[in-house]
C-alpha cells in the first residue's frame, strides 16, 4: 500500500482500538482489553494486596495480549511482505467476530474480552511507523509525548512547524474511537462488538484488493 493508504488504516486502527478499549473498559469495570499499561498496574496491586482472584482476570488480558502480539507477529514474518497487511487484518476480523459471537453466546463469560485482548495484541504488528508517527497500533502514550516533543521544537523553530500534526491525530483517532465505543454500548450494549468486526472486515478485504493490484502492477508501490 502507499502511504496514504497506510496512513488512513493506521489511523482507523487507532479508533478501533480505542472503541474495542472502551467497551472493554465499561463491561470489565476498569480493565482494558488493549491497554496494558493500566492491566499490568492492576495486576501487581492485586498481587501486592494479596487478593490472587483479582489478579487473574487482568493477568489473563495480558497473557492473550503477548499471544496476540505474538501471532501477529508469525504471520507477518511467515507471510509475504505485501500481504502481510491483509493476512494479519483477516486473522483480527476473526477474532473479532469470534469475540461478538461469544459476548451474544455468554455473556458472562468474559470469553469475548479475552479474544478482544488477543485481536489487539495481532493488531499491533499491521502497521509500524507511518509517515514519522506511529499509527494503528493499540496505544498512544509514545503519541503523545512525541507530540509534545515535536510541538516544543516547533514552538523553539529547532523543527518543522506542522511535525507535530500527525501525533496529534493519532491522539484524537483513539478519542474518537473510545467515544464511539461508549455511546454504542449504551446503545447496544454487546452487540456494539458487531461494528469493530465489520470495520476491521472491511479494512482486510480493501487491503487484499489493494495488494491484489499492486502484484498485477495496477497500482504504484
Amino acid at each position: 500500500m502507499t502511504r496514504p493508504w497506510q496512513l488512513g488504516f493506521g489511523l482507523i486502527l487507532t479508533a478501533l482500538a480505542g472503541y474495542v478499549d472502551a467497551l472493554g473498559f465499561i463491561r470489565l469495570g476498569g480493565l482494558y482489553t488493549s491497554f496494558m499499561s493500566g492491566n499490568t498496574t492492576q495486576f501487581a496491586v492485586a498481587l501486592g494486596h494479596d487478593q490472587l482472584h483479582h489478579a487473574l482476570l487482568p493477568g489473563l488480558l495480558i497473557l492473550c495480549f503477548i499471544l496476540g502480539c505474538v501471532c501477529g507477529a508469525a504471520f507477518s514474518a511467515l507471510t509475504p511482505a505485501r500481504w502481510s497487511t491483509p493476512v494479519v487484518l483477516g486473522f483480527e476480523t476473526a477474532v473479532i467476530a469470534a469475540a461478538f459471537e461469544a459476548a451474544v453466546a455468554a455473556p458472562d463469560s468474559g470469553l469475548a474480552s479475552l479474544m478482544l485482548a488477543l485481536a489487539m495484541g495481532a493488531q499491533n504488528a499491521v502497521l509500524s511507523h507511518v509517515q514519522g508517527f506511529r499509527a494503528g497500533t493499540t496505544f498512544v502514550t509514545g503519541a503523545l509525548f512525541s507530540f509534545g516533543q515535536k510541538l516544543a521544537l516547533a514552538l523553539a523553530r529547532r523543527g518543522a512547524r506542522s511535525a507535530w500534526v500527525g501525533d496529534g491525530v493519532v491522539w484524537l483517532a483513539l478519542l474518537v474511537g473510545s467515544f464511539a465505543g461508549t455511546v454504542a454500548y449504551g446503545r447496544l450494549a454487546l452487540y456494539a462488538l458487531a461494528i469493530p468486526a465489520g470495520i476491521a472486515g472491511i479494512l482486510a478485504l480493501v487491503a487484499t484488493v489493494l495488494t491484489a493490484r499492486r502484484a498485477s502492477g495496477t497500482t504504484p508501490a
